[in-house]
């Protein structure tokens, strides 16, 4: 497991790990996706979930009760010519990760770096 830098988001990994292995290991997965991306990348907690930044944030980490969303916040503004990304709104879209290998899958670490890009460069 990578720890956290951040004492709250290192709770909700140690809680998620005993109450829901499975998805502790997507978690841990999508947070290693995220910082071979970039490093630099801070994480903190906020609406029940881990908020990604670096100047501002460009999405997050949520654990539901039978899926893991990866949601980015400008994701109506990413390319997806296969069309993975889910949700109607002005600007928000999400992948619904079941199980590890939708990681890999649904192209999550494509759409990290676009959407990392695209909030150092808007």
């Amino acid at each position: 497991m990578t720890s956290s830098n951040n004492e709250q988001v290192q709770s909700f990994l140690d809680d998620i790990i005993v109450s829901d292995p499975d998805k502790s290991d997507i978690i841990e997965k999508l947070r290693k996706v995220v910082f071979q991306t970039d490093s630099n990348i801070n994480e903190r907690m906020m609406y029940g979930g881990i908020m990604l930044s670096l100047e501002r944030d460009f999405g997050g980490i949520f654990a539901y009760k039978n899926h893991v969303s990866f949601e980015f916040s400008f994701g109506a503004s990413l390319d997806d010519p296969s069309n993975i990304l889910e949700g109607g709104g002005k600007f928000r879209r999400h992948i619904k990760i079941h199980g590890l290998a939708d990681i890999e899958a649904k192209k999550v670490a494509s759409f990290v770096k676009q959407a990392l890009e695209l909030s150092i460069n808007s």
